[in-house]
């Protein structure tokens, strides 16, 4: 009855942990980020990322979407640019298991080896928080996970990776 009860929960842990997204930020530790409050989108920055124009329109109504929710909004005179960095990184896994079996010290008669090769795209964006004066980077934070080809869910993956890279802007100081 326990077995039953506790399948739901490790079935909902192997699906969170293939969505899993790692996050990390930077940030100069002499800005005092409670100044910004409006932001544009950095053009040049925008139009270097080599990716699709709809995965970058994508990401950036991602973006408008959680800094709204953060309480920040656009300006034609923004406080800070933002610009964006996108890249894929193909991974090759390669796993060799033993098959068959043996027994004592030795190996039994059918001994044999299986190798598995997979390969998955991760995905890679960094979003950097330009200071709109003095044009330097104030902050950048970079989410790296596994990239979706299924077009229906593209909005939700990117939503994901937008809303966890930037949930550590403004950062917290210590």
């Amino acid at each position: 009855m326990k077995a039953i009860k506790i399948l739901p929960l490790l079935l909902l842990f192997a699906v969170a942990s293939c969505s899993s997204i790692r996050v990390y930020s930077d940030y100069d530790k002499k800005v005092d980020f409670t100044q910004y409050k409006t932001y544009a989108y950095y053009k040049n920055g925008i139009d270097k990322a080599e990716i699709s124009d709809l995965d970058k329109k994508r990401i950036l109504r991602a973006i408008d979407e959680v800094m709204s929710a953060k309480g920040f909004s656009k300006s034609e005179t923004p406080d800070m640019l933002i610009s964006i960095n996108a890249k894929s990184e193909q991974n090759v896994n390669v796993n060799q298991y033993n098959s068959g079996w043996g027994w004592g010290w030795g190996w039994g008669p059918f001994w044999g080896s299986n190798t598995m090769v997979s390969t998955s795209t991760d995905g890679i964006l960094t979003i950097d928080l330009i200071d709109a004066k003095l044009k330097e980077l104030i902050w950048q934070g970079e989410g790296t996970g596994y990239l979706t080809k299924n077009v229906d869910k593209k909005d939700e993956n990117v939503k994901e990776f937008v809303t966890q890279i930037l949930a550590q802007y403004p950062p917290v100081k210590k």
